[in-house]
């Protein structure tokens, strides 16, 4: 393939800007891995080829109607899947620039990380996960479904080839996890990736550690990104007052979301150093003293559990009429059959019937599961 000489000095001169301008502990992006060589070139470097490809993926796309926390509401103002990944994104590069890390990977990790969550948010991955179960399959898990879609499934099966520290970091951001300190595992190969994606399939417990400090970054920045906004979600839908805040977590991270991100990411910028990301022990034991609040008084809350057995049945039946249409009990073609068509050979040669049922039901928006649902005869919960 003839190279443009112009794309390559464009090129040169950005990653002589990285040398530059990013810290030693910043992953250039020059070091960029892909699971398969590609022949093209340009000017725009490894990680932000690959914040564009995920954000031009059709899961991407797909990201403006699924669940953040709270479903089933007729409320414009609640946060959806898609700004928190935005939130994640801009709260992390602003930390990354402060730090000298690379801003193009953090992006592409950010954007990326939640791909994979099911209809109905943390509801439905338990829920696609026991169907898993009863069928055979590994659990279900939505960072491992993430890699999955971009690794598998997008352009019909082919995958588009992201570089391994993108997608290391899209499998390690696990943000319930409470961490106070972070510091990256430095293994940058396939061999290494694929070995803990192979134990987080075993034991959902895993606590994998990122490859890059920039994965550490968006690791923690999840949490930064959703402990206040979920907050003043659940304050706008009159399920908590914004006094129930514990007094500790008050002092420490403050009582809105602007405050909260602003006292935790300045600690974390106060804390990090010598290649690690951290936060103070104090603001620490707050936010996890404020993570069970969340649990508590908002995830776990009755009110936004109500419609919960209902989707349950709606999950049980279109996974149930899937794989009958696959194995010919169906009553005719569904849009399940008509995705399994369009995929790639080795997509329908490399899995079965049971996983390909979960990736397309994993892949589809609220609104979509709700309208196959309804054309199968579910009871169908209504938004209120």
């Amino acid at each position: 393939m003839k190279i443009d000489p112009v794309l390559q000095v464009i090129k040169r001169k950005l990653a002589e800007k990285e040398d530059i301008i990013l810290s030693s502990h910043a992953e250039k992006s020059s070091t960029g891995i892909r699971r398969h060589l590609e022949n093209r070139e340009g000017h725009r470097p490894a990680f932000a080829v690959d914040a564009d490809r995920i954000l031009h993926s059709r899961a991407y796309t797909r990201y403006i109607d699924k669940t953040q926390v709270f479903y089933m509401i007729k409320n414009d103002h609640i946060t959806h899947r898609v700004l928190h990944v935005q939130l994640v994104s801009k709260i992390a590069r602003t930390i990354g620039r402060v730090l000298g890390l690379n801003e193009d990977l953090i992006e592409a990790i950010a954007l990326g990380h939640d791909i994979g969550h099911p209809p109905f948010g943390h509801d439905g991955e338990k829920m696609l996960h026991d169907l898993c179960l009863e069928h055979g399959m590994p659990s279900f898990q939505h960072n491992l479904q993430s890699i999955r879609f971009l690794e598998f499934i997008e352009k019909k099966g082919k995958g588009i080839n992201l570089t391994v520290q993108v997608l290391d970091g899209i499998l390690c951001h696990d943000g319930e996890i409470h961490n106070r300190i972070l510091k990256p595992s430095g293994d940058r190969s396939f061999t290494v990736f694929d070995e803990k994606c192979e134990q987080k399939y075993k034991n959902a417990e895993t606590s994998l550690v990122p490859m890059t400090l920039e994965a550490c970054v968006v690791r923690f920045c999840d949490t930064v990104s959703y402990i206040g906004r979920d907050i003043e979600d659940a304050i706008e839908l009159r399920l908590i007052k914004r006094d129930d805040i514990p007094e500790l977590c008050q002092e420490k991270l403050g009582k809105s979301n602007g405050t909260i991100v602003h006292n935790l990411v300045t600690d974390l910028l106060e804390n990090s150093k010598d290649g690690t990301v951290a936060f103070s022990k104090e603001v620490s034991d707050a936010l996890l003293e404020l993570k069970a609040f969340n649990y508590e008084y908002i995830y776990l809350n009755p009110e936004i559990k109500k419609h919960v057995e209902r989707i349950k049945g709606c999950y049980q039946t279109l996974f149930s009429r899937y794989l009958d249409d696959v194995d010919g009990k169906g009553r005719g073609k569904t849009v399940f059959s008509e995705f399994v068509g369009k995929m790639d050979d080795n997509y329908r040669n490399s899995w079965s019937p049971v996983v390909m049922a979960c990736d397309f039901i994993a892949g589809m928006t609220d609104d979509y599961f709700l309208n196959q649902a309804r054309e199968f005869g579910c009871n169908v919960p209504v938004k209120s």
